[in-house]
């Protein structure tokens, strides 16, 4: 059996695609498509980790706790909303990468969700400037009203109207890394950090202690990596190749870059915050700090990818 092993961080269309209403049959059928494509990282003989994002429907669990609240049902708080897609997307990846296996006659692998607790910096300056949105959208006076009532902080966000900003802080460590270290190691595939994990605050007794904020998904899945001895991080996204200069006409893809030059090109803006951003800064962390490699890639090019003839590759 292979020792080598490989974290894929998937984007959140992968489950829930653009211009779709997000029904869970929808959810099943790119689940079942995305993990067409997982399989072919345990044919290239890597030890499977998975991570995910949880945007669409974190944001839908945030918009039914709105509408049960009118109905006097008690709310439920971001952290246990993170921990209840975390599940209930596991189970759907869980069950279509099983009978993915099965389908192609693969040797069957076990595979388990872990719900997730990702350790913050309780002093992270994130606390003290909110800027994620999460949920849905309001009026003005809406919004206006719940800062009143709730104390939420509030944006008015792309013209699209108000929405709840939270914190996203930087993890410095998963709870549950050794745990997850184990199952890998004895064969099994894991899903964990979904959504960036379940972000808390540890304090000097030890315990642990849940927060209003979002980790991202790409920076949980570096450390990830890091703490479990991974060898290549692979970020999937919405592009076959990184690229500068993206949607102009002199846009430039790129096939290797050294964490030098990367951090060189996202100084000068090339990749945004709120995109592409994240994903190098996230494989930036990766390879300096293992030696490894880091791959940004879109699903339907991970085989190239593996073999050097897609995707972005960040090296030291």
């Amino acid at each position: 059996m292979s020792s080598k092993i490989a974290i894929i961080a998937l984007g959140g269309n992968a489950i829930s695609k653009p211009g779709e209403k997000g029904t869970i049959a929808e959810q099943f059928a790119n689940t079942r498509e995305t993990c067409e494509h997982l399989v072919k990282i345990i044919e290239a003989g890597y030890r499977l980790c998975i991570s995910h994002g949880n945007g669409p429907q974190v944001g839908n669990a945030l918009r039914r706790v709105e509408v049960a609240e009118e109905k006097n049902i008690y709310p439920l708080p971001l952290g246990i909303c993170v921990a209840d897609t975390e599940g209930g997307m596991g189970y759907m990846i869980q069950q279509e990468l099983r009978n993915t296996m099965i389908k192609k006659k693969m040797p069957l692998k076990e595979v388990a969700s872990i719900i997730t607790q990702v350790v913050v910096p309780s002093d992270d300056p994130a606390f003290k400037n909110p800027s994620k949105p999460v949920g849905g959208f309001f009026s003005k006076k809406q919004a206006q009203g719940i800062i009143k009532s709730k104390g939420w902080d509030m944006v008015e966000d792309a013209g699209r109207g108000w929405r709840r900003v939270v914190p996203s802080p930087k993890p410095f460590k998963i709870v549950e890394s050794s745990l997850i270290s184990s199952l890998i190691s004895s064969g099994n595939i894991v899903i964990a950090c979904g959504g960036g994990g379940i972000p808390v605050i540890e304090k000097e007794s030890g315990v642990l202690d849940g927060v209003d904020a979002v980790v991202d998904k790409d920076y949980a899945s570096s450390l990830l990596a890091r703490e479990i001895g991974a060898e290549l991080l692979i970020i999937a996204t919405g592009v076959d190749k990184v690229a500068i200069n993206f949607g102009k006409t002199n846009q430039k893809n790129l096939d290797e870059i050294s964490i030098a030059e990367a951090k060189k090109l996202y100084e000068e803006g090339h990749f945004p915050k709120g995109s592409m951003g994240p994903k190098i800064l996230a494989s930036c962390e990766f390879v300096e700090k293992t030696g490894n490699t880091a791959i940004i890639t879109s699903l339907e090019k991970i085989s190239e990818a593996l073999n050097g003839n897609s995707g972005t590759r960040i090296v030291p």
